[in-house]
């Protein structure tokens, strides 16, 4: 049996946008865009991450030529793209909102036909560190959005229903009677259709409102087995910890809830899905 692989390619690209209809009022503008609203330019380095996949070719061993996919976006997207306003000089952006779903959606139109090798499959573009959004070949019309989080807290796993002997066994020095803490880092990932007056699909304000009530402000510099209700009879490993976090936010946001992923170091990562 044949299996498809996906290449994954890295392009980059500086451009700057506004969040601001000339046919609106400066109070209109701001009802819209919140406190992003501005008649100025502010800019990103954006990060866009393209997925093409096909199946292995006998002769070259490659799914695709990688030559020919940088050709390919350097010439569609980042000759486009880099170093330009977006509202002044990249067509639809005059007219509609240079939001980072938006810009994905013109990315993945610009990018157009490939090599017929291979089909375009998945799409992440980077606005920040803390900002990033998802288009997948299998949910063509839906864009994902992830919001990046920090909180730092301790916790000790400790068990009620074993003994002390084999909680020491199960969980060794991470059982130490008094804790031991992480710089845990969150990913909240949302899901649907940008709103067609702002392009954005969730306010990043009232996101970042409910998150950091349902948890960020919750849990920051807490001590997990002693300050946090949830947790006074519950072991607060983090696959625990993200089931908590994905249940408490799940109903709250305003926005579809697809997923988070709960870092609790470098090597360990904990995703509850939909």
């Amino acid at each position: 049996m044949r299996r498809a692989v996906q290449l994954i390619r890295r392009v980059a690209f500086s451009s700057g946008h506004r969040y601001w209809r000339s046919d609106l009022t400066a109070e209109e503008n701001r009802a819209v865009f919140g406190r992003w609203a501005s008649p100025y330019n502010h800019g990103h380095n954006y990060v866009l991450w393209v997925g093409t996949t096909g199946y292995v070719e006998e002769d070259s061993g490659m799914v695709v030529n990688i030559k020919i996919i940088d050709d390919l976006l350097q010439e569609r997207i980042v000759s486009h793209l880099d170093q330009r306003s977006l509202n002044d000089e990249v067509e639809p952006f005059s007219r509609v909102s240079p939001s980072l779903e938006n810009l994905l959606f013109f990315i993945r139109q610009q990018i157009g036909s490939l090599p017929e090798q291979v089909q375009l499959s998945w799409l992440k573009l980077e606005e920040t560190p803390l900002l990033h959004a998802e288009w997948s070949a299998t949910q063509s019309t839906m864009i994902q959005l992830t919001r990046i989080y920090e909180f730092a807290a301790s916790h000790r796993l400790h068990s009620f229903a074993l003994s002390d002997a084999e909680n020491v066994q199960i969980f060794g020095k991470c059982n130490n009677p008094q804790g031991h803490g992480h710089n845990y880092i969150l990913e909240v990932t949302v899901g649907g259709e940008p709103d067609p007056e702002t392009g954005m699909l969730v306010a990043l304000d009232d996101l970042d409102r409910v998150v950091h009530a349902e948890v960020v402000d919750r849990y920051d510099h807490k001590n997990l087995n002693e300050d946090v209700p949830e947790f006074e009879k519950v072991n607060p490993t983090s696959e625990n910890v993200a089931l908590e976090i994905f249940r408490r936010l799940n109903t709250a946001l305003p926005a579809k809830l697809e997923r988070i992923r709960l870092h609790e170091t470098a090597r360990n990562v904990f995703e509850v899905c939909a």
